[in-house]
């Protein structure tokens, strides 16, 4: 069982079990939920910076990132070899609806739909940025049939498989980048481990992912890498590779403690009870726990 506190890490932990199966479950997620299928509805995959966000925003993100890092086993090779495996069902899985979105599109109105699609990012945005917002908010897969819906054009529609060839390319292209990113990552892990502040990558993924919903929107130049720029600049500021010799100098600080008895320790006794008594910590202290991930 997970250690992770999050409402979500739990019940998806809890639904799969085991780490593997749950970065398995959040890198498909997109593809069960419909938000990938939307974003190709919606134009997000047509420039190669698309490509790029897709991957890294829906495939990869924050919550692949907390999975491999804080909830998988083994060493990075073992690791890899995993993400390898899951590859197997994502890319091929990615490639069918690619090669059914067309489809879709030739049955629906994508003036509103595009609406919709947006709406679906933020929703993704708020869950990611906060656990308790989420829980007020409707899961993709609902707000995509609402849009579905409400996009439909039943007068004089005829179901007939388009083939896109070069879609098909684009979108395993982009599950493609989610898969090489989890490999980084998970050969990566012994570094980053210590050296990453998964609350800020956490938050930050989340304006990334705000910044490509206002580009599917059309409220944002398409073309224009915004959210890639945002997510690069969350990376950068969320290492810190100074964070665990810090943590280690403060442990060796305390090694070497006055002799028992000396006039240091023994000012130092008189003065702690009075200094403490009836002043609360002014952090929490909680056992056992951890930030949210997802």
């Amino acid at each position: 069982m997970s250690v992770s506190q999050h409402p979500i890490a739990l019940r998806l932990e809890r639904r799969v079990g085991g780490a593997t199966k749950l970065l398995a479950t959040v890198m498909m997620l997109p593809l069960i939920d419909g938000i990938f299928p939307a974003l190709i509805l919606a134009g997000a995959l047509t420039y190669p910076f698309g490509i790029l966000e897709t991957g890294l925003l829906i495939f990869g993100g924050s919550a692949t990132v907390a999975v491999v890092l804080a909830e998988m086993d083994g060493s990075p090779r073992e690791r890899v070899r995993a993400i390898a495996l899951l590859a197997l069902v994502l890319l091929p899985a990615a490639a069918v609806e690619a090669a059914l979105a067309p489809t879709v599109q030739s049955l629906i109105d994508m003036a509103v739909f595009e609406r919709f699609a947006g709406l679906v990012i933020l929703t993704v945005a708020a869950k990611t940025a906060s656990a308790r917002v989420g829980e007020y908010l409707p899961r993709p897969a609902v707000i995509i049939g609402l849009g579905l819906i409400a996009s439909l054009q039943p007068a004089g529609a005829s179901v007939t498989f388009v083939a896109d060839p070069g879609l098909v390319v684009r979108g395993v292209a982009a599950a493609g980048v989610g898969v090489g990113f989890a490999m980084l990552i998970a050969a990566l892990g012994p570094v980053l481990q210590e050296s990453v502040d998964l609350d800020l990558f956490r938050f930050g993924s989340a304006v990334a992912l705000g910044m490509l919903a206002l580009s599917v929107l059309g409220l944002m130049p398409t073309e224009a890498p915004v959210a890639l720029g945002v997510l690069c600049v969350t990376a950068l500021f969320s290492f810190d590779p100074g964070r665990a010799p810090a943590e280690d100098d403060a442990d060796a600080g305390d090694e070497d403690p006055a002799p028992e008895g000396s006039p240091e320790v023994a000012d130092e006794d008189a003065d702690a009870p009075a200094e403490d008594e009836g002043r609360p910590s002014p952090f929490p202290v909680e056992e056992e726990s951890r930030a949210p991930w997802l």
